[in-house]
């Protein structure tokens, strides 16, 4: 018995659906990855979003994100500091390197993004272009003349 997911059936009545296996498939890889560092994804209303990620220790220059094809990346480190003399008796707060991949959804843009309290946050929002929208096509029963 096998314990692939078939997505097969939803295609039969989809058209341009093709990225939603992608999707499904790099969820299921990605489940049994790293949680570091925690993170929320919140819901602002019916276009707007925002994803918090705990990001304790680091700096705007430890940070940095990246929208390609549709994929919004958020890596940090810690950075060497070659000025701090510091021993640690007892280092509790976890400071290592992460990257974290969010696919973003088709219109969804990335507004800004601000530090504040160790909390990232990042602004998203839905931008529907005008030939996205629903469009309410007329019927009648005479045929366009055609030119020429």
């Amino acid at each position: 018995m096998s314990n692939v997911l078939s997505l097969a059936p939803l295609f039969r009545q989809s058209i341009g659906f093709d990225r939603f296996n992608d999707l499904f498939e790099s969820a299921l890889r990605s489940e049994n990855g790293s949680s570091y560092p925690p993170y929320n994804v919140e819901k602002h209303g019916d276009d707007q979003y925002r994803i918090v990620v705990a990001a304790a220790g680091l700096q705007e220059e430890d940070l940095e994100l990246q929208v390609e094809r549709d994929v919004l990346t958020v890596t940090g480190g810690k950075r060497e500091r070659a000025s701090e003399d510091v021993t640690y008796l007892h280092q509790g707060i976890a400071q290592r390197a992460f990257k974290l991949s969010f696919r973003l959804a088709d219109h969804i843009e990335v507004r800004g993004a601000s530090l504040k309290n160790g909390l990232l946050s990042i602004e998203l929002v839905r931008i529907i272009p005008e030939e996205a929208k629903p469009k309410r096509i007329a019927i009648n029963g005479q045929r366009p003349a055609l030119e020429g």
